[in-house]
């Protein structure tokens, strides 16, 4: 009875220590996203990288990010991310690469069941199908004006379906039409203040007012594209616009001021240790 007893008291003693430790330890936090939310915040960081033309900074980034949603099995955050990074693979110029991960996005929305997500990547696949040549811009066209009907829920997917339609349209040469998709794209932008997106549309509707021979026009959308990249800093966004302004400026037979033009970006890229696009800019001037 005595052992019985001790064992008891020392049964108690133990229990009371444990409930003790339990009430001053962290609670269980139940649902754990720590990998998932890295990869979201990750995945901005690198958007953010290529938007800058840092193409090979986002793509080591997202080689890790999509490992972290592969370890999560996330499918939603799997796919955002293979789109991004096929897209940073296009922009090096590994397009196989970039079709792969367009495939796996393609499968894994396959499987999610969420119709919008399914389309999103059927307008990538079709941006990119457009870009390499594989598809007629009227097939892309009609492609994406189908899949578009199903983005309702965000308002940077329909943005950028607007693009997409605008880049197709441009090819089409049906110039009006082809602006006017682009400023559905920059309305977005503008009033969300995405101030990068709005250059990249002003960019856009450059080269659509260029190869359509208005010229004049061309040059004040380039000039509203550069202000929007001084805003935020975007390096990349204004050599490449200047770089188009002198484009612009020397079909306008403005040679002097085309050659200023091409100088102020070869400075931007050279300062951004961008060589190659720096001795690009060089064979321009080679050329007066």
């Amino acid at each position: 009875m005595k052992n019985k007893l001790l064992c008891f008291l020392v049964l108690i003693f133990f229990t009371a220590v444990f409930l003790l430790t339990c009430s001053s330890a962290p609670k269980n936090p139940g649902e754990i996203f720590l990998l998932r939310d890295q990869a979201e915040a990750g995945l901005v960081a690198a958007n953010h990288e290529a938007s800058r033309g840092n193409f090979e900074v986002s793509r080591t980034m997202l080689a890790e990010y999509k490992r972290l949603a592969v370890l999560a099995d996330d499918q939603s955050l799997i796919i955002r991310v293979c789109l991004s990074y096929g897209n940073v693979l296009y922009s090096l110029g590994r397009a196989d690469e970039a079709f792969a991960e367009w495939d796996r996005a393609l499968y894994e929305a396959g499987k999610l069941g969420s119709a919008e997500i399914l389309s999103l990547v059927k307008i990538f696949y079709a941006r990119g199908n457009l870009l390499s040549g594989k598809v007629t811009p009227d097939a892309a066209l009609i492609e994406v004006t189908r899949e578009s009907a199903n983005i309702k829920s965000s308002r940077t997917y329909i943005a950028f379906s607007w693009q997409v339609r605008g880049l197709a349209l441009r090819l089409l040469e049906r110039w009006s039409e082809a602006e006017n998709a682009v400023r559905q794209s920059l309305a977005i932008h503008e009033k969300d203040k995405y101030l990068e997106n709005a250059s990249y549309d002003w960019y856009t509707i450059a080269s659509i007012r260029s190869l359509s021979g208005n010229l004049q026009g061309a040059l004040q959308a380039l000039e509203t594209s550069i202000a929007f990249d001084r805003r935020v800093e975007n390096s990349w966004g204004l050599a490449a616009s200047w770089r188009a302004m002198g484009d612009v400026l020397r079909k306008a037979g403005r040679e002097s001021d085309a050659v200023l033009a091409y100088q102020r970006s070869r400075d931007i890229f050279t300062a951004m240790g961008k060589e190659d696009e720096a001795r690009e800019i060089d064979k321009r001037l080679e050329i007066q």
